[in-house]
């Protein structure tokens, strides 16, 4: 059975609660973060802890108690978990003030709800996918203007997953006014020869941790880096596809809506980003 963490407490997974009036339950009011654990190590965790910092403040969130021993909470989490490779959620939430309104609570009287849980994934690097690439379907992109805040409220993201396995596919790119914006729960990309193409930051998609590292690393490795609109179309004719995310690393894409992109199979590039990816973040892992 799994231990996890909520507000100063390592509980059994049966036996943690929070309240029913808390605001991440009824209004979606909370933010979140995932961190790889890779040879019991924790990847890019500085870069999540920024952009969690971030997503508090601009959704004018009390920052919990414990936040300055998140890096002690992981770390143990980690251990009496015996997590050897898997993710570790953590959520934040505006906390309840014992009852129901749309108005936020009085931080000085309503603490944050803080959660962290674990999820055990052997062979997380590993992933056979890696050597077959991701079929992918376009959808409309519907969400809330502020996709740059890593919110809780997931469900058109899930209602996408669940249409892409409708159409028998690993999972959908969102699509608004003719561009892409990017994956249910990823960063897209495209390849054109040696130039990677993807969209710049924005509101409009989330700051991936993972994206970040993953651009450096291509400029590092001599790729060109060109961050701009695209559209299904052109990701169609591209060389490759890839998505980036802190559980998938650096996956390949070989087909979009039905049609192969480049031969079918997973592209050079593609493989050469997830094997820096993976080598260096295993270097820097803490």
């Amino acid at each position: 059975m799994r231990t996890v963490y909520v507000n100063g407490q390592y509980l059994p997974e049966t036996e943690a609660t929070v309240s029913i009036f808390d605001r991440g339950f009824l209004m979606a009011d909370g933010v979140y973060e995932v961190t790889s654990v890779l040879g019991g190590k924790l990847i890019d965790f500085g870069g999540h802890q920024a952009r969690l910092e971030r997503s508090l403040a601009e959704l004018d969130m009390k920052k919990p108690a414990a936040f300055d021993d998140l890096l002690d909470i992981h770390r143990e989490l980690v251990r009496v978990n015996e997590i050897e490779d898997g993710l570790i959620y953590l959520q934040v939430t505006r906390g309840s003030d014992g009852d129901r309104d749309f108005a936020f609570p009085d931080p000085e009287t309503t603490e944050p709800t803080l959660v962290l849980f674990t999820q055990s994934k052997p062979g997380l690097a590993n992933s056979p996918v890696a050597k077959t690439g991701l079929r992918i379907v376009s959808i409309e992109d519907i969400r809330w203007g502020r996709r740059d805040i890593k919110t809780v409220q997931l469900l058109y993201p899930s209602m996408g997953k669940m249409m892409a396995k409708k159409a028998d596919c690993d999972d959908a790119w969102m699509v608004e006014d003719g561009f892409v914006t990017e994956g249910t729960s990823n960063n897209a990309y495209i390849v054109k020869g040696n130039k990677i193409i993807t969209r710049a930051l924005s509101s409009d998609i989330l700051h991936g941790i993972t994206r970040a590292a993953v651009l450096r690393f291509a400029r590092e490795a001599q790729m060109e880096v060109e961050e701009r609109n695209f559209t299904i179309d052109e990701a169609k004719s591209a060389d490759e596809a890839f998505v980036t995310s802190a559980s998938a690393f650096v996956m390949p894409v070989v087909e979009i809506d039905g049609a192969s992109v480049g031969d079918g199979t997973p592209g050079p590039r593609a493989a050469r980003l997830r094997e820096i990816y993976l080598e260096e973040s295993l270097k820097a892992g803490i």
